[in-house]
């Protein structure tokens, strides 16, 4: 050991009891001070090129967050569900529509959004790690469709996101694309339908699905089964004393008598604090509720369009601005009285689009599934007049509410096609446009490209042999 001193204080270097490593104690003395047992010690790693490093934090606390750091992978990466190599166009941002260019784009979908990154897997990856932040799209509230009018090649399908941006995405190979299109149209399933309110879905979804019984059961099993830290993390968000038993067991009480004197789901429709919505209800429920067989809602939408829209140049091809949208559905399902002569719905692509929506999002479709494979067989009929009277006898024996809305909806789109000239919409256009949205497949599976072609066209019979079709039933 080595003594050095001068007039304030005096420093002691130790040798290392393991030369190797390069440690050094120092221990620094005040020498003015009365009370030279009181020193401070350091310790210190000296590094090869003569550095110190900062010393590491022995903190339970701060070594369990490098632990997590270093071991947990970000969330972002636990939740990709699919990777790949597609091509993308992006056609309108915003609402406002965009020249369609293609590019190859690897494409990363998680639970909630998709990501676009113009690099190669590789470098893809290195940019997430750098913090690089790729083009992204919500996927809440958003919907897809196939797109085959949009673009000239094929297997193209579109999604459109609430914020009105819109993109193409498209492969050659045909079983790429469609798994694509099966796992995003997956994923937007499972998010909320309205992105505004996601948790408001959840406990709607919680009051519907769920008795009293099930939900103060399951609250009981959440208690039993967490760990004793996160037992009182719960319960510290129920009540803002909930450390100790007794705090505890007055929380379950008071949440239990909430449960018990909890109204049903039928009380609270029947005194009007609930209303039953209209998009995303069954047919028939909408048209018992209105006593009618023809929704009231379809009637106005066709009303407006034949008012306004018959000549506008793409009617029901191009879409509307999707924020827009969104918000006249939300003003139908809150039965708030609805004016479609109002500036704020000029655009009659969001009048159109709104109609396309309420179809689309039918718990089953127009045509019902127990039909969907009959006309099918009937489509595929070659001789034509035997395909007209088979169609024709399927209809009459659809129930009052699908058949009266499908002749409403049908007469109407005959009026689109008498102005073709104009609006540049023909009968096959409204078959692609309507024929995945009002058929489908109650288990869509691989056969789902050659679905399209039969749903499309039927649409397209059911419009070109209206008169034969609808011709003979009473108005």
């Amino acid at each position: 050991m080595q003594k050095s001193t001068n007039s304030d204080t005096s420093v002691e270097t130790l040798n290392p009891t393991h030369q190797g490593t390069g440690a050094v104690q120092m221990r620094i003395k005040n020498a003015n001070s009365h009370h030279s047992r009181l020193s401070q010690s350091k310790s210190m790693i000296l590094t090869d090129v003569g550095k110190v490093t900062e010393p590491v934090s022995r903190h339970r606390r701060n070594h369990s967050q490098h632990v997590l750091k270093d071991v947990i992978p970000p969330l972002e990466q636990l939740m990709v569900e699919k990777e790949g190599y597609l091509q993308k166009a992006k056609i309108a941002d915003g609402g406002k529509k965009l020249r369609k260019n293609w590019s190859t784009s690897w494409i990363v979908l998680s639970s909630r959004k998709i990501e676009f990154y113009k690099e190669s897997k590789q470098q893809a990856l290195s940019n997430m790690k750098t913090g690089h932040k790729p083009e992204s799209v919500d996927l809440c509230g958003a919907y897809i469709e196939w797109a085959k009018e949009k673009s000239s090649r094929k297997n193209v399908f579109q999604i459109t996101t609430v914020s009105g941006n819109e993109f193409l995405l498209q492969s050659d190979i045909d079983f790429i694309i469609l798994d694509w299109f099966n796992a995003i149209k997956n994923a937007i399933d499972r998010l909320p339908k309205d992105p505004s309110s996601p948790s408001r879905n959840l406990e709607l979804f919680k009051i519907q699905r769920s008795s009293s019984t099930e939900l103060l059961s399951h609250y009981d099993s959440d208690i039993k089964e967490q760990k004793p830290e996160n037992r009182k993390s719960l319960m510290f968000r129920l009540h803002h004393s909930a450390s100790d038993t007794s705090d505890k067991n007055r929380v379950k009480s008071r949440l239990k008598k909430f449960i018990t004197r909890r109204p049903s789901l039928k009380t609270l429709q029947e005194k009007g604090l609930i209303k039953d919505q209209i998009f995303g209800s069954h047919l028939h429920t909408v048209c018992e509720r209105e006593n009618s067989t023809v929704p009231w809602f379809v009637k106005q939408c066709i009303e407006a369009v034949e008012k306004r829209g018959l000549d506008v140049d793409g009617i029901y091809r191009v879409s509307g601005n999707l924020a827009t949208i969104q918000k006249l559905r939300f003003i139908v399902n809150q039965e708030e009285k609805l004016n479609l002569d109002d500036s704020q719905w000029e655009d009659i692509h969001v009048v159109t689009g709104a109609l396309k929506m309420f179809f689309r999002e039918l718990p089953e479709p127009l045509f019902p599934y127990s039909f969907f494979e009959r006309f099918v067989e009937a489509i595929k009929k070659q001789d034509n007049n035997t395909r007209i009277e088979t169609i024709k006898s399927l209809v009459q024996k659809l129930p009052p509410p699908n058949r009266d809305t499908m002749k409403v909806l049908f007469g109407h789109l005959n009026k689109i096609v008498a102005e073709a000239s104009k609006n540049l919409m023909s009968t096959q256009s409204l078959g692609i446009v309507f024929g995945p949205t009002l058929l489908r497949a109650e288990n869509e599976t691989g056969n789902m490209a050659v679905h399209m072609v039969y749903q499309n066209q039927i649409a397209e019979l059911m419009l070109s042999e209206y008169s034969k079709i609808f011709g003979s039933e009473e108005d």
